[in-house]
């Protein structure tokens, strides 16, 4: 009767020193992947965090709602990382969550933002944040995550890059759906508008190469009545050195992205095309065509240049992950949730 017992004492032990943690963060977030941060249906509230591991090959979904046991809004609309701290732009909530990289627990809320779009970190302690719906742009604390001021630039903002002490903030809509053409040049040490650089209607996304030079993909606008271009900005003059124009003015181009090296373009346009930095043509066949699948939104791995493409399918239904090689070979689909989109990596040294 001890013997069997203390085999059983044995066996507990064992089990319960080998027993899986019931945190998902412990088994594939200490390795490298991207975040997939899927929109939900407008005004539904399912928006939810992805990630797809590449010690996995997998695909792992509603992590914000598993790991801190509450929705995290409607449409979470782009996402950017600061040292060991992810920050969560969520669009219609009108807020942005601050959780931990590594482990997806909250670290706190920023609220009372108008229809927020994008995040950029200006230095240590602050960030900027741009509005579809507001003039201003919001500046955030990152030391106690609030609200800490404001740039007045009497436009709405969509894209932004920072170069040095310059934000560059793109006007893509105004009110009424009016297209806007303008990117605004903000001086991050004094919060002020210092000029304004005339460029191709709905600039809606932007990158910088390693020349500093600033690329702007402005998609010609919501009616179609103007070309779209891809626009070369020298960050130190405000000056733009290339202007190329799209053939058709039915071309609707779109998620411009660059590579780690800060050299290869990239952007969704029936398909994906890639063309360097030093080209002054636009690529006449895409890298990855868009098949049976529709191409939504678009992101490269930064440290190896492999593509990932989110596919939206109906904008009702889950949607896809699709992951290739830079050279366009076609590695896995996986199923993220409703509309995938924005897509940010996580590459750890």
């Amino acid at each position: 009767m001890k013997k069997l017992f203390y085999l059983f004492i044995f066996y507990v032990i064992a089990v319960s020193c080998t027993k899986t943690s019931n945190n998902p963060t412990e088994t594939f977030l200490t390795g490298n992947g991207v975040f997939i941060l899927n929109e939900g249906n407008f005004t539904w509230g399912n928006g939810s965090l992805s990630f797809y591991s590449y010690d996995s090959s997998k695909i792992y979904n509603n992590l914000f709602m598993n790991i801190n046991e509450r929705p995290l809004g409607d449409v979470p609309n782009s996402m950017n990382i600061k040292d060991d701290r992810a920050y969560i732009v969520v669009n219609n909530s009108g807020k942005i969550e601050v959780i931990n990289k590594n482990t997806l627990e909250s670290v706190a809320t920023i609220n009372g933002l108008t229809s927020p779009r994008n995040i950029a970190f200006t230095n240590n302690n602050t960030a900027y944040v741009t509005s579809m719906y507001s003039d201003t742009v919001k500046i955030i604390s990152l030391i106690d995550n609030t609200i800490s001021g404001y740039i007045d630039l009497k436009r709405y903002s969509e894209s932004i890059v920072i170069s040095g002490s310059k934000a560059f903030i793109s006007n893509m809509l105004g009110p009424q759906y009016v297209s806007g053409n303008e990117i605004l040049v903000v001086n991050t040490e004094n919060n002020e508008v210092v000029d304004y650089i005339t460029v191709g209607f709905e600039p809606e996304s932007m990158v910088i190469d390693k020349n500093k030079m600033l690329w702007v993909l402005c998609n010609g606008g919501l009616a179609r009545d103007n070309f779209a271009r891809m626009v070369a900005i020298n960050t130190l003059t405000n000056s733009i050195e290339k202007n190329i124009e799209f053939p058709t003015i039915t071309t609707s181009p779109s998620c411009l992205r660059i590579d780690g090296k800060g050299e290869t373009l990239y952007y969704l346009e029936n398909g994906v095309h890639s063309m360097n930095i030093g080209d002054t043509q636009l690529p006449t066949t895409p890298l990855i065509p868009e098949s049976t699948h529709y191409f939504y939104k678009l992101g490269i791995n930064p440290e190896n240049s492999d593509i990932f493409i989110t596919d939206a399918v109906d904008y009702q239904q889950k949607g896809y992950l699709l992951y290739y090689q830079m050279d366009g070979t076609f590695v896995s689909e996986q199923n993220a949730n409703i509309i995938p989109g924005f897509m940010n990596f996580k590459v750890e040294p």
